[in-house]
């Protein structure tokens, strides 16, 4: 008999806790290490990384920390352009029935475009949902749940040009860009898709692909969730990621 979703997800979450068990007593020593080295670093006038997923007032993060100063480069238009290499499409359905589409660039993200189609092609996004929604900015997922447990993925390099990557992609409407902390190489699964254009974040997060069909979808995202602070949405309103096809033209 084949497994739901549901079933499918409780058995990650077994197996996840069981790991959490085994650890217990090894991330408790970590702890007590990390607390002596924050202690020293403080005592030294140094601070921990702050979490530096984009936000609406350019780097400030969710801790009120300040983030990086957003490095000066040369500018990039303010478009992107279809390209006449083989195409790689990536079709969402969300639990209501609504589609949009995404073209890929693995020319620009090789690593980033690899990691979101093994994601995809694995069902790993399948009842995940858009847990941060900022009209006029962004929507984020691929992160988290129905029930708010988060899914772990392993992070892979950030191809951005702060981080050493020649990657030209704009931060403009419809650009799907990688989620990530302050640390350069932390992001996994998480993706952030732009409703408007914002060019302070070109440089700083590895966009790999825009929205080509549907952008509509994301304006009714926008249009539509009840958004806290700093687009936190409740569990009740999150949109839900039916399925992400990965096709090639």
């Amino acid at each position: 008999m084949a497994k739901t979703r549901q079933q499918k997800r409780q058995e990650l979450r077994k197996g996840k806790g069981k790991e959490k068990d085994q650890g217990l007593w090894i991330w408790a020593l970590v702890a007590v290490v990390l607390t002596v080295a924050i202690g020293v670093g403080v005592f030294l006038g140094t601070k921990p990384e702050t979490a530096a997923n984009p936000t609406e007032s350019e780097f400030t993060s969710q801790s009120g920390e300040e983030e990086p100063e957003v490095l000066e480069e040369e500018p990039i238009e303010n478009e992107v352009s279809e390209t006449s290499q083989k195409e790689t499409m990536a079709e969402f359905t969300m639990s209501n029935g609504e589609k949009f589409t995404i073209e890929l660039y693995p020319q620009y993200a090789p690593q980033t475009v690899a990691n979101f189609v093994k994601l995809a092609n694995s069902g790993f996004y399948e009842g995940l949902t858009f847990h941060r929604i900022m009209s006029d900015f962004m929507i984020q997922g691929g992160g988290f749940d129905e029930d708010g447990y988060e899914m772990d993925a392993d992070s892979i390099k950030g191809e951005f040009s702060a981080n050493g990557v020649d990657n030209p992609i704009p931060h403009v409407r419809g650009v799907i860009s990688m989620a990530r902390t302050n640390v350069m190489n932390s992001a996994s699964s998480q993706f952030f898709i732009m409703h408007k254009d914002y060019p302070s974040l070109n440089g700083q997060y590895a966009a790999f692909g825009i929205v080509r069909k549907g952008i509509s979808v994301v304006d009714d995202i926008c249009d539509s969730v009840k958004q806290g602070y700093n687009g936190a949405v409740s569990l009740s309103d999150r949109p839900v990621i039916e399925s992400i096809t990965v096709k090639e033209k």
